[in-house]
């Protein structure tokens, strides 16, 4: 498997593109199901992830062309006849996300038949409010040998639903099911992360009635068809808040393009607190610091969008490694999150983990060693560490990193990083979705 080599050697300077977001494109692309009419999605990222749910798509006898380079990349999705129904283990272990074609699919035909998601590094994930929800949909749903099998023998039928506490899958699955359901769905206590707003939009982009987009509230008033279009991913916050972490961290001037930096102003205050200079662009940011002058230790908890993002955790601890001071750091979303923790020890951090919450007591310098990726965030946190470390960090199982960052090491080069990746065995396997 690839490994990615970083050296230590000084600030960065220039500009950084950032991609469209992994986690809106993978939930644009399965909504390319609910119509029999073309979806042209621009903007679009080259991910394993992306590739993964393409194959998935392909299985349902959904055309799947990709076109151009860079930053007029898009791809064509043709599902004018869904030849297949059933999603196997074998594609949706690879992928947590992908078990949302689901209600795509019972919508649009009728019945469906879906492997459960496999394992998450990142901690339990249940697909019970997904379930659950499809039930009050109408759906009739049996569990058979780690699949779910679900029909809807009247179709899709709209109903009240509370979701017990915030999930972000569970809203964007139950949001594309009840497109086409018979009447009105509302969806109670709804994720209001930014990737929703945006499938929202494409989907009254295609003829959907939505009412409470970007609110906590969605009232979907169904309809018998959708039709296709044209749809711009939008920037990938993540990406860019792990740039501006790794800006931040080096020191020096970066310009990220084709961003929105009002996504992740809960991780901008608390870099502009730490003493990062954060200043908006016409399209996107520029994130400064003097490498001489040392960070300041800063607090933060994960929450729920517009909180601070679970997704950017493992960047700022790596950020807070060598922050003058201690920085406590809640992780209030999900258990088992810290486990980038004993990595950055390994380059010389100091940490100390107690259940969800970690202690980050900043040190002078790091040094470099070889380390391991253990899901997909923190494995560009070890990136961002190897930054400033001493020496060679040596980076493995960086195939969690290429699932959710593209041209990575060709962004950061660019800017003056000493970064290559070694190339090694294809690897393909379950992983989060984060």
């Amino acid at each position: 498997m690839d490994s990615i080599t970083v050296h230590g050697n000084g600030p960065l300077y220039g500009s950084i593109p950032v991609s469209g977001a992994k986690n809106s494109a993978i939930k644009l692309m399965a909504a390319s199901i609910l119509t029999d009419q073309t979806l042209l999605l621009t903007n679009m990222p080259r991910l394993a992830d992306t590739k993964f749910l393409g194959r998935l798509l392909q299985q349902f006898g959904i055309a799947v062309t990709e076109n151009g380079h860079g930053a007029d990349q898009e791809t064509l999705f043709d599902a004018r006849e869904i030849t297949s129904s059933f999603a196997p283990y074998d594609l949706v272990r690879q992928m947590r996300a992908s078990f949302n074609v689901l209600g795509p699919l019972l919508a649009r035909t009728g019945r469906a038949k879906v492997s459960l998601p496999g394992g998450c590094t990142i901690g339990a994930r249940p697909v019970d409010l997904h379930i659950d929800a499809l039930t009050r949909l109408g759906a009739v749903i049996e569990l058979e040998e780690g699949y779910v099998s679900a029909t809807a023998p009247r179709g899709l039928i709209g109903a009240e639903i509370e979701f017990p506490f915030v999930s972000v899958g569970a809203t964007e699955h139950t949001l594309m099911a009840a497109t086409l359901a018979r009447g009105t769905t509302v969806l109670k206590r709804a994720a209001r992360e930014p990737e929703i707003g945006d499938l929202a939009r494409c989907l009254v982009m295609m003829g959907a009635k939505i009412e409470g987009i970007d609110t906590d509230t969605l009232t979907i008033e169904g309809v018998t068809s959708l039709n296709g279009g044209e749809w711009s991913v939008i920037p990938d916050r993540i990406e860019m808040g792990s740039y501006a972490c790794a800006a931040a961290m080096a020191g020096g001037e970066v310009r990220l393009t084709r961003s929105r930096p009002e996504l992740i102003t809960a991780l901008t205050d608390r870099m502009v607190e730490a003493g990062v200079e954060v200043i908006p662009t016409e399209d996107g940011v520029i994130v400064k610091r003097d490498p001489s002058q040392r960070l300041k230790a800063v607090n933060v908890a994960t929450e729920v969008y517009p909180g601070f993002a679970t997704d950017l955790q493992a960047q700022f601890m790596a950020l807070m490694t060598t922050a003058d001071g201690v920085s406590v750091i809640h992780e209030n979303i999900f258990e088992n999150r810290f486990m980038h923790a004993p990595e950055l020890m390994r380059l010389g951090a100091e940490i100390s983990v107690h259940a969800g919450e970690a202690h980050v007591t900043g040190v002078e310098k790091l040094k470099g060693a070889p380390v391991m990726a253990t899901d997909l965030r923190a494995s560009v946190s070890l990136v961002i560490a190897g930054l400033v470390a001493e020496g060679e960090t040596n980076i493995g199982r960086v195939y969690h990193l290429d699932r959710g960052f593209e041209r990575l090491e060709e962004k950061l080069g660019a800017c003056g990083a000493d970064i290559r990746r070694v190339k090694g065995p294809p690897v393909e396997g379950p992983g989060d979705d984060h």
